[in-house]
């Protein structure tokens, strides 16, 4: 089923950026209708300019990992899109050594590394659940930083 929220704001961005890629994700931040709304508005506002994401379900649905360059749809709780980020650096690092740098990055809570990892052990632990593995604190996180590119009006 296609987005039409998706297909507009592309629209409206290839119109301002006629040389832009022709390839996009689409796709909102969590796993539930508020985290998704709030996160979106944190890429809205500038805030929250990186991204962590469980490296095992990459491998698991055999999926790439996002690349320099990649432009992503961000979708809010509706599943409506409601800006465009470009990703401008991907690495894969173990959960214990996510920096206070990236954490700080994402924006959310006190911004701080404390808050950040009890956050996402949360998170990833539930993930992990669904798979039947368990977390711990070597796991490979995917830390992705991008850039806000388009913002919806």
């Amino acid at each position: 089923m296609e987005n039409k929220s998706v297909t507009q704001i592309w629209e409206s961005y290839k119109k301002v950026n006629p040389h832009a890629a022709k390839e996009y994700v689409a796709w909102a931040f969590g796993d539930s209708k508020e985290m998704a709304d709030e996160l979106a508005k944190l890429v809205i506002e500038g805030t929250k300019t990186a991204t962590s994401s469980n490296y095992t379900l990459y491998e698991l649905e055999k999926e790439e990992l996002p690349k320099v360059g990649l432009l992503n749809i961000i979708l809010d709780g509706d599943g409506k899109a409601v800006a465009i980020a470009e990703t401008t650096s991907v690495e894969v690092i173990p959960f214990d050594q996510v920096t206070e740098e990236h954490a700080y990055l994402e924006g959310e809570g006190d911004r701080s590394l404390r808050y950040w990892r009890d956050v996402h052990e949360a998170f990833f632990k539930k993930e992990f659940e669904a798979i039947d593995q368990e977390f711990d604190y070597k796991i490979p996180v995917v830390c992705e930083r991008f850039k806000l590119v388009y913002a919806k009006e």
